[in-house]
């Protein structure tokens, strides 16, 4: 016997009012959220209460299709190595999300369970459905509302596990196969320059542009964020398609000054990359590193991967007035 189920998460604003949601069929589901969370935050949250919903029936295969490709890797590649070193990354910063990923971590013991990545918003239907409850549960949280959280998951011998509590507290940040948990399926796209992508070009322009709501033109500054996380979430933001579908808002979150060198070593100002900014497609980005290399100067540093291959990125944020603003951007492509 076997259980598939999709699982997905939402964030009006990324960090914002987020929900979360997994799906089996109409009358198996079930839906979540808090007042202030990020995307990363509602897609583990509804890996995890899948697991412990369908506990019950743990003597079945439990077959997860997930978008979030932060997710898969972190269960199926990062978290053993993550544990190793007390759940700190390799460069020894605590790792983002860990409250989660240690409830994950525990769920999964004796568990079997394979993930599957699937293309967001490309028409799965399981998992169109779970976006649309994560997506309801983050707007009754921004309307102030109390959201559907559906009929939950009824075992075999006929019980329904307890409904989700509808709020919770988790550390908000960006995020080796664990025993009992498949390895991923395909990665998603990448390329070697943040903004540009001028080798790729007209591909890119041609590309459909997502519908994603968790991705924002403006990223929120939530009360209690640390500027590490306000600069990641903005770095997220430009890295998604409804963002770099619509170039003025975009260019909200760059400086007047903004420069980026791309991967064959090109000069670009803000006014060409505006010019040529175009949806990427999915994206993997990971391993955010942050350092204050000056007062209001942030370093952000991480790594894409995709069927493209991988690129090592750093960008140069700077506070000004307030607001922080992308003043450059470099991508190299890793194995070069």
């Amino acid at each position: 016997m076997s259980i598939t189920a999709a699982a997905d998460g939402s964030a009006l604003g990324n960090p914002g009012p987020a929900g979360w949601a997994w799906y089996i069929d109409e009358d198996t589901w079930r839906a979540g959220g808090w007042p202030h969370g990020t995307n990363n935050m509602g897609e583990l949250k509804a890996v995890l209460d899948l697991l412990e919903a369908t506990a019950v029936d743990a003597d079945q295969h439990l077959h997860i299709l997930c978008d979030s490709q932060y997710v898969i890797n972190s269960v199926t590649k990062w978290m053993p190595g993550w544990k190793r070193k007390g759940w700190r990354k390799k460069d020894g910063k605590p790792v983002l999300n860990v409250e989660l990923l240690k409830d994950i971590d525990r769920a999964l013991a004796g568990r079997s369970v394979e993930f599957e990545w699937v293309k967001g918003h490309s028409g799965h239907a399981m998992n169109e459905a779970a976006d649309k409850r994560a997506n309801a549960a983050a707007t009754a949280f921004q309307r102030k509302q109390d959201p559907d959280v559906g009929p939950g998951y009824r075992g075999r011998g006929g019980a329904v596990a307890a409904p989700p509590a509808t709020t919770a507290t988790a550390t908000t940040a960006p995020a080796a196969a664990a025993p009992g948990v498949a390895a991923p399926g395909p990665a998603s796209e990448s390329a070697d320059d943040l903004f540009s992508m001028f080798d790729q070009v007209e591909e890119a322009s041609a590309a459909s542009c997502s519908t994603a709501v968790e991705e924002t033109a403006l990223v929120a500054d939530g009360p209690g964020t640390t500027d590490f996380e306000q600069v990641t979430a903005r770095e997220q933001a430009l890295l998604g398609d409804r963002l770099r579908a619509d170039p003025p808002s975009a260019a909200e979150l760059l400086h007047p000054a903004f420069t980026e060198i791309g991967a064959s070593g090109r000069r670009y100002d803000r006014e060409e990359i505006l010019a040529h900014l175009a949806p990427l497609g999915d994206l993997d980005a990971a391993e955010f590193v942050a350092d204050e290399v000056a007062p209001g100067v942030v370093l952000l540093r991480y790594v894409t991967t995709g069927p493209a291959g991988a690129a090592e990125r750093s960008s140069l944020w700077v506070r000004e007035n307030g607001r922080w603003l992308l003043r450059h951007h470099q991508g190299t492509p890793l194995g070069s």
